[in-house]
């Protein structure tokens, strides 16, 4: 068999039934193989196809896998933001690359021998798992524990480099069956019982415990305990990648805390006496950039396989614990937790006080307002739904304070690189994945701008993708900021300073999706609520005013010496009102 086969045999053993790729020379027998052992996806962009895979993955939660396959040169160099955006979020990612012949290997003596060479390996082997050159066959065994450390331990990418040649060998199968030599610690260590039994006392003998889960959390775990969630009496809190483990009308749930959080999530949990983090490395986003002060009146407890995490120094860790979170949630939901009424009626006294949607912000007259979009969208989504709220922006972090998630939706984003230009590619992994379930996008126009030309992906295979553009000209945090800080100076930032953005509807409509503008009573519009409805891809264009603002936020101040300085979780900004302040601050410390 040619050696190309067999790989795509393994691939298929391993539950690979999906391949995003771009064709080129250097994988024309990686791809005639794959081409007839699984589906395969052709996307206009490399970065479309590691982007899609990573979201397919996700969605797919381990029911089948996708991976992406790309040439070598510019097909790897344009994957590389693929590869850091599953790295920094710890998610399974399985690269494939072509390379050229081995003997045309230059091996770092020449900048460049074969046509297209590039070494890759050592371009993205910092931001992977594994990253190795195949310059000889591999065994099974040793093919197959190389692909599997993106889904071991802490989950992350890896690429596999496989010259022309080595794909295009004629072998014989059997000889490849064989054992590796190789060995590769990659499982999690298990957290000693009596480490799970002091914890749950902690939890007992706490006054104002909360969860906050992570994505450490996996779907299977979350489903698992949902039943048990309401007997644990814990307040609960989510991260954004770990947004969809609680619907958002669970009555112990506590939403979402952030430096653009929703504003009672980050009451309820600047006051809480004990933080359990699980599954969440506690990053500058989560715990604000002021992180002397998160959970400033408790202790933190942070669970984490990776043991770095747990040792950077911020936040401040009471009792860091290397592990998998999901033994610990497992653990607690049968776990006695002691009873903590008086902790929950105050955390829903702070929710009842505090509105999602402020009425701080402005909203010009004949658009719409993001805030009351986003909530109104929640209602018309179905629990089938999975929702992709891009990576970064105005249109992510609405969603992010403002989608209320129901049980059974899927919602995934990748804030971890916050990349302009995920949002598409995320959503036709997803819509892949889905399997015809309705697959919902809300983006920007300046970040849908980097990678519209997977417009053509959505099309050709007809995916049940709604896609929602944000039409506020161009990137509007890049223009917040030049506003706040440089007096709106703008550069690059809309079509006045630069920025080139197309006419939506003659876009779409030049790859042939139906798309419609939006106005201020579209809910009520029947063509709109078809257009949803039906099957296939559509678009639909919202009128956002580029002025609008973007509030609660955590602000941020130029220091005298040109540092920043910023506010602590709970004191977002507008400030709350003296009054509202002493009712829903209850347990902040008197110095804040």
């Amino acid at each position: 068999m040619k050696y190309s086969d067999i790989l795509a045999d393994w691939l298929v053993s391993l539950g690979y039934t999906t391949c995003f790729y771009v064709a080129g020379g250097n994988i024309m027998h990686l791809l005639e193989s794959c081409s007839r052992k699984m589906k395969i996806i052709c996307t206009v962009h490399e970065v479309a196809a590691g982007i899609a895979a990573e979201y397919f993955n996700e969605v797919a939660a381990g029911k089948e896998r996708a991976f992406a396959l790309v040439t070598a040169g510019p097909g790897l160099t344009n994957i590389v933001t693929a590869f850091a955006g599953a790295w920094l979020e710890s998610r399974e990612l399985l690269v494939l690359g072509g390379q050229v012949k081995v003997p045309d290997l230059s091996r770092g003596k020449l900048r460049q021998r074969g046509i297209q060479e590039i070494d890759g390996v050592n371009i993205v082997k910092p931001i992977t798992v594994r990253s190795v050159l195949m310059d000889d066959v591999m065994d099974r065994a040793t093919f197959s524990e190389i692909v599997e450390a993106s889904s071991r331990g802490r989950k992350g990418p890896v690429f596999i480099e496989i010259p022309l040649d080595i794909q295009g060998r004629t072998l014989e199968p059997d000889t490849l069956e064989k054992k590796s030599a190789i060995t590769h610690k990659s499982a999690i260590a298990a957290i000693p019982e009596n480490d799970l039994a002091k914890l749950a006392e902690q939890v007992r003998k706490a006054e104002r415990p909360l969860l906050l889960i992570g994505a450490g959390i996996d779907r299977r775990t979350s489903e698992e305990v949902r039943t048990r969630l309401d007997v644990m009496g814990l307040p609960l809190t989510t991260t954004w990648n770990g947004a969809d483990r609680v619907a958002f009308d669970h009555p112990l749930y506590f939403g979402r805390p952030n430096t653009w959080g929703m504003r009672y999530s980050n009451l309820v949990l600047q006051q809480a006496d004990l933080l359990i983090a699980l599954g969440t490395r506690l990053g500058l986003q989560q715990t604000g950039f002021n992180w002397q002060e998160f959970v400033p009146g408790g202790k933190v407890v942070q669970v984490d396989c990776d043991r770095a995490e747990l040792e950077k120094g911020n936040p401040k860790v009471a009792w860091p614990i290397c592990g998998d979170a999901n033994q610990v949630l497992r653990y607690l939901s049968k776990a006695d937790l002691g009873q903590h009424e008086a902790w929950v009626k105050y955390c829903k006294t702070i929710k009842s006080a505090l509105p999602l949607v402020e009425e701080g912000n402005t909203t010009g007259t004949s658009f719409v307002s993001p805030y009351k979009f986003v909530t109104e969208l929640s209602k018309l989504c179905k629990s089938t739904d999975v929702i992709v709220p891009c990576s970064s922006g105005g249109a992510f972090t609405v969603m992010m304070q403002t989608f209320a998630q129901q049980l059974g939706q899927k919602m995934v984003t990748n804030k971890g690189l916050a990349s302009m230009g995920y949002g598409l590619s995320g959503a036709i992994g997803a819509a892949v994945a889905a399997e015809g379930q309705r697959t919902i996008l809300v983006e920007g126009d300046g970040g849908f701008s980097q990678n519209l030309q997977e417009i053509g992906t959505v099309a050709v295979n007809k995916l049940n993708l709604k896609i929602f553009i944000f039409m506020d000209n161009g990137y509007a945090s890049i223009r917040m900021t030049q506003s706040n800080y440089f007096g709106g100076r703008y550069m690059g930032c809309d079509t006045s300073s630069g920025l080139g953005l197309p006419n939506w509807e003659k876009l779409f409509a030049a790859y042939e999706v139906p798309a419609m503008r939006l106005d201020t009573n579209y809910a009520q519009d029947m063509a709109f609520k078809q257009l949803f409805a039906c099957e296939g891809p559509a678009a639909f264009i919202v009128p956002v005013d580029p002025k609008q603002t973007y509030f609660p936020k955590i602000m941020s101040r130029v220091t005298e010496t040109g540092g920043m300085a910023s506010n602590p979780l709970h004191l977002m900004s507008p400030p709350l009102d003296e009054d509202t302040f002493k009712q829903v601050g209850r347990y902040l410390p008197p110095s804040t």
